[in-house]
């Protein structure tokens, strides 16, 4: 069964929407940084914190690419956004929030697990957001 994490951008968050094409630019910014990272290290650290390519499909075109793992231990980690009704608590009105969604279909393994968590919480960070995580349990990365 597939499982779901959540990065929430709430209203403290240092933006109210994302787009598709935005979340690719940050997967393309953490690649960056690890590779320069590997570099200061004389590792190629690049390749063993991003092991996988960024596929699109015509299918899921502007709500949901995947991430397809370059190795036996990384198979797929899928992301997309959307958004929901929410209820303000402080007006009683409901309005939109965005968030990001990152699945784990079935068949994933350990270190495709172990690599979403950590880039669920590289993008809560960046984005100062809520983070669902897949175990049910939430991390608050903006300011309360």
């Amino acid at each position: 069964m597939a499982t779901h994490a959540y990065i929430k951008l709430v209203s403290a968050s240092k933006k109210k929407t994302i787009t598709l094409s935005e979340v690719k630019e940050l997967f393309q910014y953490y690649q960056d940084i690890t590779k320069k990272t590997g570099e200061q290290l004389g590792w190629s650290y690049a390749e063993a914190a991003f092991p996988y390519t960024i596929v699109e499909t015509d299918e899921g075109k502007e709500q949901w690419f995947y991430l397809k793992g370059k190795s036996d231990r990384y198979r797929t980690i899928i992301v997309g956004v959307g958004q929901e009704q929410i209820l303000n608590e402080d007006t009683g009105e409901a309005e939109e929030q965005t968030f990001i969604q990152v699945t784990l279909p079935q068949g994933a393994t350990h270190g495709d697990k172990g690599k979403a968590n950590e880039f669920c919480k590289f993008l809560a960070k960046k984005l100062e957001g809520e983070l669902h995580l897949f175990n049910g349990r939430v991390m608050y990365y903006y300011k309360r």
